[in-house]
């Protein structure tokens, strides 16, 4: 039970200074300033009506009706209220493409551009040379095909809208023929089944889960049909008695159909990333070589960019679908456009990739280099979390995550922390994990199996160097 203070110390309504004499208050001045009187007003009301709630209700004690109290309460609201809900956190989860940390970091040459176009007018949609109105994909176009070796390209905010509107402008009201393999569903239970269906567009599933077969395609092509669509496994593998039509193969039959062939790639990179020590993912180029027409991909994953959907291939089917209706609806902006033109001007020089480009920096960076981040922060972090929780340097594996390469690891390091003490071990690190969680800039590990693991892979070096000097400060 609560226990309450005798009821001569309990306040009335009557007992809570007016609004107008708290807003005269010599202490609210500089509140004012900073918030606004307009909020400060409305918050302050709101106060007083709870304050008043709870005094009606003989559950408001006198200490809380003086002025400096509420005002003191108030300014603990506005601070509450104002402070930005999208926070930066500092991923220690060794998942390195993380969907719900919002994926790829962008480098700095591509944070300095769209500094650059924030502040100031652009060419948006203005043809400097003809100075006639433009199309923005121009801005882009010719470098993306440049690096895919595409005839053509547009760009939407994501791959799953780049599905969408290629099916949309190409295969509405018709078929599309997909291996039942390959109907995959990614983040959220964003399924290709019902991407297709939002298109409008009638789904063919042919072959087994395991196994489809070249004659499978073939008898499912009738005048109806649209395009047989290949889905790229990203966030999956299918092993053991398997087959699988290959991507020259199906090209082989749309072309001898006269039926497009599509590809969507997913996560989609247009570098070998084998090497640089990495498994090997099929590049948007050699996907375009083997005579595809279409291929989606994001930009937000391997590619190291923002968030953006790509459809390259062929010019006729690239200009059919700039002139649909949904092109608009899903087009990016100027933001995301300055981002990816330098994002993609780096890989005119895959050499310096590693350097340059943040996204590559992380997946490549050598285990011993992690190892010493971690050994350095364990001395810190033990003494934060006090003699009840043991932390060790260990070694573990990191993830490339946003469904890329799901069965390959990274070698890494990190710490790992168990609890000790006399209580439930998982309570207790589900306790720490949450006080890691709530910190000013947030701290996010994983749990598996009562332990505590915090991958250092993605930390940087001022990040480290902040968490030693809190951590040393610091009692949990």
């Amino acid at each position: 039970m609560i226990s309450l203070p005798p009821q001569h110390l309990l306040a009335r309504p009557a007992d809570l200074p007016a609004l107008d004499k708290l807003l005269h208050q010599a202490e609210l001045i500089p509140v004012i300033d900073q918030y606004g009187r307009t909020l400060v007003t409305r918050q302050l009301r709101l106060l007083l009506a709870n304050l008043r709630s709870r005094a009606v209700q003989q559950q408001l004690p006198q200490s809380e009706v003086v002025p400096a109290h509420i005002i003191q309460q108030l300014v603990q609201r506005l601070s509450a209220l104002t402070e930005p809900k999208l926070k930066t956190v500092i991923n220690l989860t060794g998942t390195v493409l993380h969907t719900n940390l919002g994926r790829a970091l962008l480098p700095d040459s591509a944070v300095a551009a769209v500094t650059q176009v924030l502040t100031q007018a652009t060419n948006l949609e203005f043809d400097l040379a003809s100075g006639k109105r433009g199309d923005r994909d121009s801005l882009v176009e010719a470098l993306i095909c440049e690096l895919t070796g595409a005839e053509a390209a547009t760009v939407v905010n994501n791959n799953a809208a780049a599905v969408l509107l290629m099916l949309n402008a190409l295969a509405a009201q018709k078929e599309v023929v997909v291996s039942r393999g390959e109907l995959v569903e990614i983040g959220g239970s964003f399924r290709i089944p019902d991407i297709m269906s939002s298109a409008g567009s009638t789904l063919v599933e042919v072959g087994t889960t395991n196994r489809t077969h070249y004659a499978d395609y073939e008898r499912a092509i009738n005048e109806r049909t649209a395009m047989l669509m290949k889905v790229h496994c990203s966030n999956y593998a299918v092993v053991g008695f398997t087959k699988e039509t290959t991507l020259a193969e199906l090209v082989e039959i749309g072309q001898q159909h006269q039926v497009p062939v599509t590809v969507d790639l997913g996560s989609g990179t247009l570098v070998d990333l084998a090497q640089w020590g990495l498994p090997h993912e099929p590049t948007v180029r050699e996907t375009v070589e083997v005579g595809v027409d279409l291929v989606t991909f994001s930009g937000d994953k391997l590619l190291g960019g923002p968030q953006a959907g790509f459809i390259v291939g062929r010019k006729a089917l690239i200009e059919t679908i700039k002139k649909h209706p949904l092109k608009r609806a899903l087009r990016v902006g100027k933001l995301t456009l300055a981002a990816l033109e330098s994002v993609l001007a780096l890989y005119r020089s895959p050499e310096l990739l590693p350097e340059r480009l943040t996204t590559l920096r992380l997946l490549t960076r050598p285990q011993p280099e992690i190892q010493q981040q971690a050994q350095q922060l364990q001395p810190s972090l033990q003494q934060a979390v006090g003699e009840d929780y043991q932390v060790t340097c260990v070694a573990m594996h990191s993830q490339i995550g946003s469904g890329a390469m799901p069965i390959d690891s990274l070698p890494s390091y990190g710490l790992a922390i168990q609890y000790q003490g006399p209580e439930k071990a998982g309570r207790q690190i589900m306790h720490l994990e949450r006080w890691l969680r709530t910190q000013p800039q947030p701290i996010l590990g994983r749990i598996h199996k009562n332990t505590l693991y915090l991958d250092c892979r993605c930390l940087t070096d001022q990040q480290a160097k902040m968490l030693q000097e809190r951590w040393s400060h610091t009692r949990l």
